[in-house]
């Protein structure tokens, strides 16, 4: 009989990830934090001298989420935070990679998000409405890592992101970080959240 591959992953924290069954009992926000501070959006075609993170944008969109949704729970707060948590696993697929690669790429993400989420007393699947939100967010920050890191023209991320309400993204600037500090920032924010629920 041919030999199955491994499709588990050792965490740093010591865990023992199955990518095919992941359960929440193998789930640590040290591990994600560490691993999100260490995946490179845009493929790692930004400006700067850090790689711009998946942490860092998960930072930024729970930000533009509470400035959209002022009265959001913690939880719908969290749930914000936690969107690419799946990442810190299988990494930050560009969209033309994930489309190219199909609907495993999706299962796999579901599943992951599903124990994340159970792992800290989340619903196992995002309510939809809670979704269209967090993902409204979502393309406010990609519009700004488009235009201030990864060199597209306004009128460029215009057209792929949308054009974001200016007074929403009023003070906001994206400053890259050592990924020491943004998984730090990332892991301390989770646990204001959680001290919240």
């Amino acid at each position: 009989m041919p030999k199955q591959p491994r499709a588990w992953q050792r965490m740093l924290s010591g865990r023992r990830l199955d990518l095919l069954d992941p359960t929440p009992f193998d789930i640590e926000i040290e591990d994600i934090a560490h691993g999100l501070a260490f995946v490179a959006r845009w493929n790692g075609q930004t400006m700067g001298d850090y790689a711009y993170s998946v942490a860092e944008h998960s930072l930024l969109v729970e930000e533009l989420f509470v400035r959209m949704h002022p009265k959001a729970k913690p939880a719908e707060r969290l749930t914000a935070l936690l969107h690419d948590a799946p990442e810190y696993v299988i990494g930050d697929m560009i969209s033309p990679v994930k489309a190219a690669v199909g609907s495993g790429y999706g299962e796999l993400d579901k599943r992951l998000t599903a124990a994340i989420h159970m792992r800290f007393g989340l619903p196992a699947a995002t309510p939809v409405r809670l979704k269209k939100q967090i993902k409204k967010a979502d393309n406010v920050s990609a519009w700004m890592e488009a235009v201030q890191i990864a060199g597209f023209s306004e009128d460029e991320a215009n057209r792929f992101f949308g054009a974001p309400d200016p007074d929403l993204i009023a003070g906001l600037d994206i400053h890259l970080r050592p990924p020491k500090d943004v998984r730090q920032e990332f892991t301390a924010r989770h646990n204001a959240l959680i001290a919240l629920l």
